[in-house]
């Protein structure tokens, strides 16, 4: 039987965002999220920048969180936090808070890999979003990671395709700045695309074995292909941008769903989740969904709140730990690059 009384903080911290959630249990009680705006300035999130808005945003995150959950740090059960992978510095913050306040509570302490966590985000008990049962697929996808995953069990997770170069929300991000466009520039490529022709412009898919993926030389011909339209009408972004960017979500959309049908016809298991930043693309929510009528496929996809970085998500892989007593003690260490 599940003891009511499991209260989880959660502490996100992997980039730019500072975030502070608590779990009662598999329910999100709060999840406080500070965004830092100051990267946009610089078409691209500075580290330096990053973590010492970190510095400046744990404590009232932190506060905001157990104040809106209505929990006294003394009801804390346990603190989870994010070991990696991500940007140095911003970990840094995020587990130092962590281990210091877990060690003036007295209560255990939880690392929580980044990637694991945009998984285990459909665990978390949502009215109205169902749970996948074991083993599903899922495709992560983020501004750092491009990923299909076998998931057999909470902590048994095997990756079985992922980018050889750059990710797909770079891919979305760099295509933007081709076009001019300000950073964060993947969502408005969603913006624009949603009032666009997909088919207006075709650009070749890359061709990698298996179930990798490649992303630079769509980057590339997306390049290439604005260079030279600008030189026979400079107006052409301007008078083309919803065509444009159409076509660019179109074929990014195409190459995760060809990967994502190989996948399914090599494992048989057609029960696909998705998670990570990029999974709030309306176009990649919108054709998965489709999958469900076309292939009898069973899709997941999370509450909006929980694809981009949270520290909901950090909280229910923390509570799955606490669960089975996998904890850390304060001599564990932040990481970039983690093990998946």
């Amino acid at each position: 039987m599940q003891n009511p009384e499991v209260f989880i903080l959660a502490i996100e911290s992997s980039c730019d965002d500072t975030a502070a959630a608590i779990l009662q249990n598999d329910k999100v009680l709060s999840n406080v999220v500070a965004n830092q705006l100051i990267h946009a300035q610089y078409g691209g999130v500075v580290p330096e920048l990053a973590s010492r808005a970190h510095q400046q945003n744990i404590v009232p995150v932190i506060d905001a969180a157990l104040r809106k959950a209505n929990i006294q740090k003394e009801q804390l059960s346990a603190i989870a936090f994010t070991q990696g992978p991500g940007l140095m510095g911003s970990l840094l913050v995020g587990s130092s808070f962590a281990k210091s306040l877990a060690l003036a509570l007295k209560i255990p302490l939880i690392a929580v890999n980044h990637m694991h966590a945009h998984i285990l985000a459909h665990f978390i008990d949502e009215e109205g979003f169902d749970k996948p049962t074991f083993p599903f697929l899922a495709l992560t996808i983020s501004g750092g990671h491009t990923q299909i995953v076998k998931v057999n069990d909470f902590f048994d997770l095997t990756i079985i395709g992922e980018t050889t170069d750059d990710a797909v929300g770079e891919a979305f991000d760099k295509s933007a700045k081709i076009l001019g466009l300000p950073y964060p520039g993947g969502p408005l490529v969603d913006k624009y695309a949603q009032l666009g022709n997909p088919k207006a412009f075709v650009f070749t898919k890359p061709k990698v074995p298996g179930l990798d993926f490649s992303f630079s030389g769509l980057k590339t011909a997306i390049l290439y292909f604005i260079q030279k339209k600008k030189l026979e009408n400079p107006n052409f972004i301007e008078e083309n941008l919803n065509d444009i960017c159409a076509s660019i979500q179109f074929t990014i959309i195409e190459i995760l769903m060809d990967k994502l049908k190989l996948a399914v016809k090599e494992t048989g298991i057609k029960q696909i989740a998705i998670g990570g930043g990029v999974s709030a693309n309306s176009g990649i929510r919108k054709t998965l969904k489709e999958t469900e009528n076309k292939y009898g496929w069973k899709t997941f996809i999370p509450k909006f709140e929980y694809t981009t970085d949270n520290a909901a998500m950090i909280g229910i892989v923390g509570y799955q730990k606490f669960l089975t007593e996998i904890f850390e003690t304060s001599s564990v260490v932040s990481k970039a690059r983690i093990q998946f």
